[in-house]
């Protein structure tokens, strides 16, 4: 695929090529996704801005934050294979000491500035966070654009199982290859992403943390392959995938792999997200980000 590039770019290391600040910082469309929503709720009234800025921004916030941060962060086109690439979203943290690295997985409809905004408070956290756009080979024009609704899930229909793990793959051997980096990386997903996640840890030996938001699992012949410790975080409202949790825990189980998860009761499905849909999604975000970070140092550090 060739790479309609808008800004002066310079080749980086790993196949990389980095783009400018100025079209880092270009406003982009606020994505939609069912499920998400910009009502406030009274769990998010009482954080205080130390307890917020601990947490990922929600949807209506990301754009704020992803432009008010202080740490560096940079587009980045990464080659898969012989002729596709991605565009991923790379954030630095400010730290003395080399980092591992974190892939931020996006939802059914394509990168979007919160996912971004996740690379980021991934960042705070010490990981390198990077969020690859599985889109790009479908995408023309401006490569770094937003997609949204119905358009983000007709581009992301090519982005096939074997497509994302050489992405995934490609995007980990970049940012393991940076010089502030150590050689250890985990992926983290939401929703279609949370599924990809949960694929890549049955297709990758040197994977070191699978983190799975609302996605569904593998089948139980493919969970065989996995080395790395999967943790699951699911909305006690989102039936259709905690369907899913039984039978994805006894195979692993069986198989003798590292399966955790955690069900939160009254959330949505996309709460990370949708934070300000509900209290259940609010008090959802404020127990599962914690536990996300600790799993990842965890496995990572």
């Amino acid at each position: 695929m060739r790479l309609i590039i808008l800004a002066t770019a310079t080749i980086a290391a790993a196949g990389g090529y980095l783009y400018s600040q100025a079209q880092a910082r270009t406003p982009v469309v606020p994505d939609e996704h069912a499920g998400h929503g910009d009502h406030a709720t009274a769990a998010a009234a009482t954080l205080t801005a130390q307890q917020a800025a601990a947490l990922p921004a929600s949807g209506v916030t990301a754009a704020q934050r992803v432009t008010a941060s202080p740490r560096h962060g940079e587009w980045v086109a990464i080659k898969v294979g012989a002729s596709d690439s991605v565009m991923a979203w790379v954030v630095y943290p400010e730290r003395s000491q080399k980092a591992p690295v974190v892939i931020a997985i996006h939802e059914n409809t394509g990168l979007n500035i919160w996912t971004r905004s996740v690379a980021d408070q991934l960042a705070a956290e010490g990981f390198i966070g990077i969020a690859p756009d599985m889109t790009t080979m479908a995408k023309t024009g401006d490569l770094t654009a937003e997609t949204s609704g119905d358009v983000g899930r007709q581009l992301i229909a090519r982005a096939t199982p074997e497509f994302v793990n050489a992405a995934l793959d490609a995007v980990a051997g970049y940012g393991m290859s940076l010089p502030a980096a150590l050689p250890k990386y985990g992926v983290i997903g939401f929703c279609w992403g949370g599924g990809r996640s949960f694929l890549h840890a049955t297709h990758a030996p040197s994977l070191g943390a699978s983190v799975v938001f609302y996605g569904s699992p593998p089948n139980a012949e493919q969970m065989a392959n996995i080395k790395a410790p999967v943790l699951g975080l699911y909305g006690g409202a989102d039936a259709r995938i905690n369907a899913t949790i039984p039978g994805a825990d006894s195979a692993m189980k069986r198989l003798g792999k590292s399966y955790e998860y955690h069900i939160f009761d009254g959330a949505g499905h996309g709460f990370l997200r949708g934070q300000e849909n509900s209290e259940a999604n609010a008090k959802a975000t404020q127990e599962a980000w914690p536990k996300t970070v600790a799993f990842l140092k965890a496995k990572l550090n």
